[in-house]
């Protein structure tokens, strides 16, 4: 009887620590474990202590599942020593789930040791509609720096619907601020507009697009630059600069060669002047 009763004392405690370690993993959130958190606080640390002026760095988005692609990129930018930073547009993962995340950072830790920042994209939103996973893994999906004489500010524009009026608020708050700097860039992951026209509408909707185009025209802003739609393409939105960049790996959305080509972009602000390159891939992937 006394080995029974030992038995079932040993069960009982070892049930108890099994309820207390899935109530840990809940609390902690599904990154519980992950190696990779407030990954863009982090970048910004090692970012501000930049010498800023003038500044160089990469803008890419949109490489998804094609890791072949996206790594020779990176391979790319690692031979480029003027590069300082990178910032990531969106859509690093066909989904928002933990698996897809894995060989997202395992390219970036192998490829890349500079720092990079991310702008959420609408497929990071997908099987993690609220963005909590993305959250924890990277932190807050607005947010805003400066560095030297530009001012930074990275937007959350990725639902269907178009940001809510609390974002805008935010939006205008940081352009406000940025009133104090020569440069103004914003970076987001859906276009205001669909350069290729007609029955194309790969864009936010028209009422959210209208308000973010009076925003940028009313601040000032030097430059816009988006992803999403699987190309490149440049052009002003109501008079402000643009550059549509997402050529990192996703399949491409046209055959025209000055258009739909994977590449990153070459940006550098000198004082009052911004300057973009685009650089095609050279390698195979």
């Amino acid at each position: 009887m006394k080995g029974l009763f030992r038995r079932r004392q040993l069960w009982r405690f070892l049930l108890t620590l099994l309820i207390l370690s899935w109530a840990a993993a809940a609390a902690t959130g599904e990154s519980a474990g992950f190696a990779y958190r407030d990954w863009n606080l982090r970048n910004l640390e090692r970012i501000r202590a930049l010498q800023p002026d003038p500044l160089t760095f990469a803008v890419l988005g949109d490489n998804r599942g094609n890791f072949p692609v996206f790594e020779s990129l990176l391979r790319q930018m690692a031979r480029d020593p003027s590069l300082k930073f990178a910032v990531h547009l969106g859509d690093m993962v066909d989904k928002g789930e933990l698996e897809k995340y894995r060989p997202f950072f395992k390219s970036l830790k192998q490829y890349l040791q500079i720092p990079l920042l991310t702008v959420i994209g609408n497929h990071e939103l997908a099987a993690d509609p609220e963005g909590k996973l993305y959250t924890e893994i990277f932190g807050p999906r607005n947010y805003a720096f400066h560095l030297g004489s530009a001012y930074f500010i990275m937007f959350d524009d990725a639902a269907k619907s178009g940001p809510g009026e609390e974002q805008y608020r935010w939006l205008e708050a940081e352009l406000q601020k940025g009133r104090g700097y020569k440069i103004r860039l914003v970076f987001l992951h859906t276009p205001l507009q669909d350069p290729r026209g007609g029955e194309h509408g790969h864009c936010l909707p028209p009422e959210s697009s209208q308000k973010l185009a009076a925003l940028f025209k009313k601040y000032q802003v030097s430059r816009v630059f988006a992803a999403h739609i699987h190309s490149f393409f440049e052009g002003r939105w109501d008079g402000v600069p643009y550059t549509i960049t997402a050529g990192a790996g996703a399949k491409l959305y046209g055959a025209d060669p000055q258009h739909f080509f994977y590449h990153y972009l070459k940006v550098t602000v000198d004082g009052d002047r911004v300057e973009t390159q685009v650089q095609r891939l050279r390698e195979g992937p």
